[in-house]
């Protein structure tokens, strides 16, 4: 490839776009590049949550959005932390000594009491398709989300450290994804992921309004790798339309295309919510802004041809209604500072 097509590919990512077959996981060079990972172990009915954002200011300058949180308990740490660096090449994420991550490890250190060291063995990665988990819109030049759930399974072993308590897990499910793309946040998204269903499926969908430009759509993407390892995707606005319903305690997901229909009702009560912050990147700051379950339960149908595949049903989901506004409402009804984030609200 020539230098003049390099730029060109350069300047194409990053405006957050990836070509068909491109590399997703790869940094591209837009004002928050955010990696999030999940960790369900159902033997012991356990969840651990890490994320990092790499959030560019307005002066070209590098800083992370840290958190670490873990259900059952509510354990929640967060951070703003001054450095942060995401790989061109590949997946690699730091931010200084506070978090350190690739395709099989993840290390977090949040303080004594807020720390993760976890290892990946034999991940189920998303498989080579021409798109990843925003389908054709991942090719849309400056959106303002892009998404793609690259890990779909594996073993995760490690401990966590999450306040006063410390959890060993091996072999649990392990879950993880990438968000990217401009600065500024719709005034609603919704997510959810889940695994614990007992017999290796997957699922996650993530939706919210999509903007470059005038162009303005209302887009949902659903995903499930089945048990057997098949691999379903819908959420094509033409030819696999997927609809939500969700409020702050019922989440409604309903695609078909291709022959599949995916049905997923996701329940969880208000007060269980952690409140997550999400980055204000050219502030150099974070703010309250999603509401999120780690403990939800969630009940999927698939269907083909309308001959059930199959159905599970996990009570370790994680659903997520996000929203600056919604977000500051709930803190409000909480007594918790605005610009605090937030553990599930504990009963009087």
């Amino acid at each position: 490839m020539g230098s003049c097509a390099v730029g060109i590919h350069a300047a194409y990512r990053a405006s957050g776009a990836t070509l068909p077959y491109g590399d997703l996981l790869a940094a591209h060079g837009v004002a928050m590049e955010g990696y999030f990972w999940r960790v369900t172990d159902a033997a012991s009915g356990r969840v651990v949550i890490a994320l990092i954002g790499v959030n560019r200011d307005t002066d070209g300058e590098h800083w992370s959005t840290l958190g670490l949180a873990g259900h059952p308990g509510g354990f929640l740490s967060v951070d703003a932390h001054p450095e942060g660096f995401a790989d061109p090449g590949r997946l690699t994420v730091s931010a200084g000594g506070a978090f350190a991550a690739d395709e099989r490890r993840v290390r977090v250190d949040l303080g004594p009491q807020a720390k993760l060291e976890l290892t990946v063995a034999d991940p189920l990665g998303w498989p080579r398709r021409r798109f990843g988990g925003s389908s054709g819109f991942q090719s849309v030049p400056g959106l303002n989300q892009y998404w793609h759930p690259w890990l779909l399974g594996g073993r995760a072993s490690g401990r966590a450290t999450l306040g006063d308590e410390v959890w060993d897990f091996t072999d649990a499910e392990v879950y993880g994804e990438k968000n990217w793309g401009r600065e500024g946040f719709p005034d609603s998204w919704w997510w959810g992921q889940a695994q614990g269903f007992g017999d290796g499926a997957c699922v996650a969908f993530a939706g919210g309004q999509v903007s470059a430009g005038p162009l303005r759509t209302e887009v949902t993407a659903l995903v499930v790798r089945l048990p057997d390892g098949a691999l379903v995707r819908l959420g094509n606005p033409v030819v696999s339309p997927v609809v939500a319903r969700v409020s702050d305690e019922v989440w409604l997901v309903r695609g078909r295309g291709r022959g599949w229909e995916v049905e997923v009702e996701g329940h969880a009560p208000l007060s269980d919510a952690h409140v997550l912050p999400v980055p204000l990147p050219s502030e150099r700051r974070n703010t309250p802004g999603a509401l999120e379950h780690l403990g939800a339960t969630m009940s999927v149908t698939v269907r083909r041809g309308g001959r059930l595949v199959w159905r599970g049903t996990s009570p370790l989901a994680a659903l997520e209604h996000g929203g600056l506004e919604r977000a500051a409402a709930e803190l409000r009804r909480r007594g918790v500072p605005p610009d605090e984030a937030s553990g599930p609200q504990r009963p009087a």
